[in-house]
């Protein structure tokens, strides 16, 4: 089914490629054009050589329209390859810009693979849309030529064509309908396995010491009979349709012909116009290139539709205030969150005074990293609203938001051609004084000097373990400052004497002005000013780490040996 995104997606690739698409449809028209021509000039060339009359002006005239439509034809094949490829490249730029838009909502809802999948597969075949209806007009002028030929020469020999042409015009309708439907469960199936294989690599290390490499291969091929099965549903409708519409087709050019000589006997018609009969005949039924038409924009229309899907899932909107002066107070009010029909957070009210460090702690699965998204909005609540200083946050604009609010996670992505462009990943980037500062202060500078080339030594070729990885996030996060930071779980991975640094530094006046923290050690909970105690999505009690720490359920979040939960 076309939802309007898809309409929206399809005219929007349209304008992308408008000069080139026009210029194809009046390439393909003229080709078509000259086409029509053709034949009455061989038939005219025909007739003035068996009455043995001058004809040199007139097979000039053919081998002029042969050379024009051998032109007009290489023409054709450049445009609809330029288009297609700008096309799908347009594409492919518009998703993945809609999917960093969207963020994890978009992953959670169709699967990385099948993201993937829609991104590489399905945006190069929705990009041939655009060429494909351009050429399509010339692919549709054809055989109304031909007819209109046909009616020029003889009406008889029009209306014999038009006799039959509604059984053509209804399998051409029916291979478009069923074409639709079997390219659509295609693709759907193909998403499934990209989806499978993805969850299969990012996880090779968990299949591999569970020896369960040949379960997963089955699990991820699972699908391929119903692919196979689909497949060949879509072939078999191609192929039925294509071969009932050529069983058709000669029939109405013997009959044609057959009606074109009885006119030749009765000496209504020359030997030339004949020729030119049969050969308007073959246009008007012009039923390969039309099936090839349908066939190619019923794949690009079921390709547009799953894109259609992904640009349908609403992106965050922004407001237009600017954040005023303000000292990094953070108010969360009756925050609740759902995901996957679960609530994870649940009427959540919390306080951090501007420049102050609030550790968040709570057992595996409380919510923090949830709350540490809401809180930089990086995810929505379901209810309630985030203040900082006062300003709701869906009311800032994107560029007030991100220059305020810095990140730092457990599972960093380091992206950027070197590791000095990693840390200064952002809408504007530091300088290099800065970027060095923030890596001494996240205690990355030492390791990075060691690398090949230092700073500028390229990501792909920076062996790290994930405690580095963890500290070169940390470093990004510090050298864009802004007067909130939040950590998620952003020092799990560090030895205790490098946590024990990096806390100091945050709490000793270094990066950001607020900060909320994700802790897992009570070392960690123990330096910030206040702890906020997170259990099964609602705040269980906030005060200092030393108060808290007399509630055995507390010490429990910790594991502290003896520690029991209090009823």
């Amino acid at each position: 089914m076309t939802t309007r995104a898809e309409k929206a997606l399809a005219a929007s690739a349209a304008r992308h490629s408008g000069t080139r698409c026009v210029a194809l449809c009046l390439v393909s028209t003229a080709a078509t054009g000259a086409g029509l021509l053709l034949p009455a000039v061989l038939g005219r060339a025909l007739d003035l050589l068996l009455a043995e009359a001058p004809a040199t002006r007139w097979v000039l005239y053919c081998a002029g329209l042969v050379l024009l439509l051998a032109v007009l034809d290489a023409c054709q094949t450049v445009l609809t390859g330029t288009v297609d490829a700008r096309t799908a490249a347009w594409l492919r730029g518009r998703l993945t810009e809609h999917v960093l838009e969207v963020g994890p909502r978009a992953a959670a809802r169709f699967g990385p693979g099948d993201l993937v999948a829609r991104l590489v597969g399905n945006a190069a075949q929705a990009g041939t849309a655009p060429a494909a209806r351009a050429a399509l007009v010339a692919a549709l002028a054809g055989p109304l030529g031909g007819v209109v030929a046909l009616a020029l020469i003889d009406l008889w020999l029009a209306l014999v064509f038009l006799a039959g042409a509604p059984v053509l015009t209804l399998l051409l309708r029916t291979l478009a309908r069923d074409t639709s439907t079997c390219v659509a469960r295609y693709q759907e199936v193909q998403g499934h396995i990209a989806a499978a294989l993805a969850e299969a690599v990012g996880g090779h290390r968990t299949i591999a010491a569970a020896r369960a490499a040949d379960r997963e291969t089955a699990r991820i091929l699972g699908p391929l009979p119903e692919l196979s099965r689909a497949g060949h549903r879509m072939w078999q409708v191609q192929g039925r349709a294509a071969g009932q519409a050529v069983a058709v087709a000669p029939l109405l050019q013997f009959a044609v012909v057959a009606v074109a000589g009885v006119l030749l006997a009765r000496h209504r018609l020359s030997v030339g116009e004949v020729l030119a009969a049969w050969r308007y005949a073959v246009l008007a039924v012009g039923v390969g290139v039309l099936v090839g038409q349908l066939a190619g924009l019923a794949q690009a229309r079921a390709a547009a539709d799953r894109l259609g899907e992904v640009l349908a899932e609403p992106a965050p909107a922004y407001g237009p205030r600017e954040l005023p002066p303000g000292p990094g107070r953070l108010e969360l009010r009756g925050i609740t969150a759902r995901r996957g029909g679960r609530t994870v957070l649940d009427g959540v009210d919390l306080v951090v005074p501007g420049g102050t460090t609030l550790a968040v702690v709570g057992r595996s699965g409380a919510g923090k990293s949830l709350l540490a998204a809401v809180a930089g909005r990086l995810a929505d609540p379901d209810d309630g609203e985030v203040l900082l200083d006062g300003v709701p946050l869906r009311e800032l604009t994107h560029d007030a938001l991100r220059r305020a609010v810095g990140h730092a996670f457990e599972r960093p992505a380091l992206i950027g051609a070197t590791i000095e462009a990693a840390i200064g990943l952002g809408p504007a980037a530091p300088c290099p004084a800065r970027i060095r500062q923030a890596a001494r202060t996240a205690r990355a500078d030492d390791f990075v000097r060691l690398l090949p080339d230092g700073y500028a030594t390229a990501v792909a070729d920076a062996p790290r373990s994930g405690g580095e990885s963890q500290r070169l996030g940390l470093a990004r996060a510090f050298a864009h400052g802004g007067r909130l930071l939040i950590l998620d779980d952003a020092l799990s991975s560090l030895d205790t004497v490098t946590e024990a640094h990096i806390t100091g530094a945050l709490l000793g006046g270094g990066p950001g002005t607020t900060r909320l923290l994700m802790a897992h050690r009570a070392m960690t909970a123990a330096r910030a000013d206040a702890v906020a105690w997170l259990d099964e999505g609602r705040i269980r009690a906030v005060g200092t780490h030393e108060e808290l720490w007399r509630d055995a359920g507390y010490r429990a979040v910790f594991g502290e040996p003896g520690a029991k939960e209090t009823p």
